[in-house]
């Protein structure tokens, strides 16, 4: 007998609650499993990637493909969700992934769009460079 699609295992319930308390911020698979192993609590990469995978299916989460180095990161939607609106901008040398909240950038978008004829993903679009904290260690 197979379990239901919707079916929450104790493990997805913490996964889900780790990437929740993180109040928005982005965490890859990799940086999940380290705090779990840090934190002495039993729960598989696979078992993770799984729960990953669920929780994004379902909407809880948002899976953000940034590059092919650093792979995936996951982000705790919430009730507010305005991802959808700002760009992001990652930086190449901690890997961070901040929100670009800008009116500037809404008037890029509404420029494509307008002068263009092509309507920017959001979702998808990231910017790469280096963030302050970073030059400021060089």
């Amino acid at each position: 007998m197979s379990r239901p699609s919707n079916y929450n295992t104790k493990q997805r319930e913490t996964v889900l609650n780790y990437i929740a308390s993180l109040e928005g911020s982005h965490v890859t698979a990799a940086q999940i499993a380290e705090h779990f192993e840090g934190a002495e609590v039993s729960i598989g990469r696979t078992t993770i990637f799984r729960c990953l995978d669920r929780l994004t299916k379902d909407g809880t989460i948002r899976r953000y493909i940034t590059d092919g180095i650093s792979g995936a990161c996951y982000q705790y939607i919430g009730s507010v969700d305005g991802c959808h609106t700002h760009l992001h901008l990652k930086c190449e040398s901690c890997e961070k992934l901040l929100h670009l909240e800008c009116d500037k950038m809404n008037e890029i978008q509404s420029h494509i769009s307008d002068e263009h004829s092509f309507k920017v993903n959001a979702n998808k679009t990231v910017l790469y460079g280096i963030c302050i904290d970073c030059l400021s260690n060089d």
